[in-house]
């Protein structure tokens, strides 16, 4: 059969498990600035981003829709939107790169790709600080108390295995016995 006029890979998968491969590509590119791949889907996701990178370029309304429709979670779509495209305008194209790996896949030899963007964007998650001045002191003696009532794990298991009829040293494998029927 000849190939004339299909465009893009199949990779072995119908057409929904592609589109959601994409987009978890995609999404996952958008957050982390680079992704690990094989070579045939990373040519694949580059012109796919690239194009969500061209919507977001415009920031209005409906291209964010657009490219909120197209990521696996809207996320990623508003940090393309919000913080890495108006990183992007000196070039028009052209905003990711792909670095074909030496060594291939260890299980299979698959020909490995890196995708990263061209620019750098110093996009760091944003930790959330917690402020410490307005919690509320512990008291520790409280803790300590309680800590002192409670008997340690070993203990425990030793209590419950002499109740429950086993000897103290198969305590630690009272749970843990499994066979083809489960626990026994």
């Amino acid at each position: 059969m000849h190939r004339h006029g299909y465009k893009g890979r199949k990779f072995g998968r119908e057409r929904d498990q592609r589109r959601a491969l994409l987009k978890g590509l995609a999404s996952a590119l958008i957050e982390r600035g680079s992704i690990k791949t094989t070579l045939p889907k990373a040519k694949e996701v580059v012109p796919y981003t690239e194009k969500l990178i061209t919507k977001a370029k415009k920031g209005d309304l409906h291209s964010r829709r657009q490219v909120i429709a197209k990521l696996a979670n809207p996320a990623s779509a508003h940090k393309l939107v919000d913080e890495i495209a108006p990183k992007l305008t000196k070039r028009t194209s052209g905003h990711l790169r792909i670095d074909k790996d030496l060594m291939g896949r260890r299980g299979d030899n698959a020909a490995m790709a890196t995708v990263t963007f061209v620019d750098e964007l110093n996009v760091a998650p944003v930790a959330k600080k917690v402020e410490t001045d307005n919690l509320p002191a512990v008291d520790t003696p409280k803790l300590n108390a309680k800590s002192k009532k409670t008997a340690s794990a070993p203990e425990a298991a030793k209590r419950t295995a002499t109740q429950s009829g086993l000897h103290a040293s198969d305590a630690k494998t009272a749970g843990k016995r499994t066979g083809r029927r489960g626990n026994r």
